[in-house]
């Protein structure tokens, strides 16, 4: 099968893989920093489906199968403003269709630790999600963001997302984690919209 998307060439590919992509920055200085949620679930799900990340280029890169699913997770060593760079060569090396890339990404808006599936939108300043539209060249991706809006007034933007979290905010987004993962799941398995009508606006104690 062919798919025409990175500069309007066909490229053959699989539909059957998918790539997870986690946003954040290397380094131990920025380890459980709010820009870093992205890292934290794939190193959840690496956990729980006992995959290797492997540093390779570009990024510490593990794969799983579900349900008939090749899963390939990503945590991009590029530091986050050139993201796009390396989910644009791992899409291309693994033969992955626009479709199946779902990139995991803090958001300022949302509150903390409520999550939103979508397939498109803007990249609302933040820089990762803006080199990626760049690298991709492209709005039309899919991203569940994790919310880690502030209640303060006033704070200075770069600080608050390269800050840690707070042990009562840390234990919060830990408890999310698990829907982050069960979200990536059916996106694998029921794509984009339905996972959407599933999970958007609807708590997990909600679900049905």
């Amino acid at each position: 099968m062919l798919l025409k998307w990175l500069f309007g060439k066909a490229k053959p590919i699989d539909m059957t893989k998918y790539l997870i992509v986690g946003l954040g920055n290397i380094g131990n200085e920025y380890l459980k920093s709010r820009h870093n949620i992205g890292f934290e679930v794939i190193d959840y799900m690496a956990e729980k489906f006992e995959v290797e990340m492997t540093d390779l280029k570009l990024g510490a890169k593990g794969s799983f199968n579900f349900k008939g699913k090749k899963i390939i997770l990503l945590k991009p060593s590029t530091f986050m403003n050139r993201s796009g760079k390396s989910v644009k060569y791992w899409a291309l090396k693994e033969k992955i269709a626009l479709q199946n890339i779902l990139i995991v990404t803090d958001d300022l808006h949302l509150p903390l630790a409520s999550l939103r599936l979508k397939g498109k939108g803007s990249d609302g300043g933040h820089n990762g999600l803006k080199d990626i539209e760049s690298q991709l060249n492209t709005p039309h991706y899919s991203r569940l963001r994790i919310g880690i809006k502030s209640e303060e007034k006033g704070y200075n933007q770069v600080d608050f997302v390269l800050g840690k979290f707070t042990e009562q905010e840390q234990e919060k987004l830990t408890k999310s984690l698990p829907d982050c993962s069960e979200i990536v799941l059916c996106f694998t398995q029921m794509g984009l919209d339905r996972t959407m009508n599933t999970f958007n606006g609807n708590p997990p104690k909600e679900r049905s």
